[in-house]
C-alpha cells in the first residue's frame, strides 16, 4: 500500500480536544450521501468494522434507500475477543497496544479487507465515556483507520473531548465519513 493520504496524527496526551465536527442528522446524511456517491463513482464497494459506534457509521450509510449496491456489511466488534474472531486483529496487538490504538484500528480495518469482498473498509475504535478513560487515553479519544485495497491505509486519531457518550460517537461517525470520502475520492481508482 502507498503512503497515507490523510497524515496520520496521533493523540499526545494533555492536547486540546479537536474541534467536533457538525453532527446535525441533515450534515451526517449529507455526508453519508457525499461517501455514497464518491463510490458509485468509482464502483467501490465498502464494509464498516465499528467499536464505540456500535454500528452508527453503517446504519448511516443505509439510512439511504439504496445504498445496497455500495455498502456491502457493516461489523460491530465492541469486545477484544470479537475484534480478533471476526477482524483477525492480533491478540498480540490488543496485548501490547490496547483496544484504542492506532496499531488496533489499522489491524480491524485491513481484517475487514481481508474478510470482506469490498474495495473500501473503515475502522473506528475510542472511548466514548462516561468511564473508561485515563491520562493516555482519555475520555473521547477515538482512532480511526480506513483502507482502500491494495492501495492506501490511513490513520487518524481525534481527542474530541468527553462531550458526553453521545455526542463522542456522533463525532466519530461524521469523522469515519469524511476518511471514507476522502478515500473514495483521491488518485484515481483503476477497475
Amino acid at each position: 500500500m502507498s503512503g497515507p493520504a490523510v497524515p496520520p496524527e496521533d493523540a499526545t496526551p494533555g492536547a486540546a480536544p479537536d474541534a467536533t465536527p457538525d453532527t446535525s442528522p441533515e450534515a451526517v446524511a449529507a455526508a453519508a450521501a457525499r461517501v455514497l456517491d464518491a463510490c458509485r463513482a468509482r464502483r467501490l464497494t465498502l464494509a464498516t468494522a465499528e467499536s464505540c459506534t456500535g454500528g452508527l457509521v453503517a446504519g448511516a450509510l443505509t439510512d439511504i434507500a439504496g445504498s445496497s449496491d455500495v455498502v456491502e456489511s457493516g461489523c460491530v466488534t465492541y469486545s477484544n475477543a470479537a475484534k480478533e474472531r471476526l477482524l483477525g486483529v492480533p491478540h498480540e496487538t490488543l496485548l501490547r497496544h490496547g483496544a484504542v490504538s492506532r496499531e488496533t484500528a489499522e489491524a480491524m480495518a485491513l481484517g475487514l479487507l481481508a474478510h470482506a469482498p469490498v474495495d473500501l473498509a473503515v475502522a473506528i475504535t475510542g472511548i466514548a465515556g462516561p468511564g473508561g478513560g485515563s491520562p493516555e487515553k482519555p475520555v473521547g479519544l477515538v482512532h480511526f483507520a480506513a483502507a482502500l485495497r491494495g492501495r492506501q491505509l490511513v490513520h487518524r486519531a481525534c481527542r474530541f473531548g468527553d462531550l458526553g457518550r453521545a455526542a463522542v460517537r456522533r463525532a466519530a461517525v461524521r469523522e469515519a465519513l469524511a476518511l471514507l470520502e476522502r478515500l473514495a475520492t483521491a488518485d484515481p481508482v483503476r477497475r
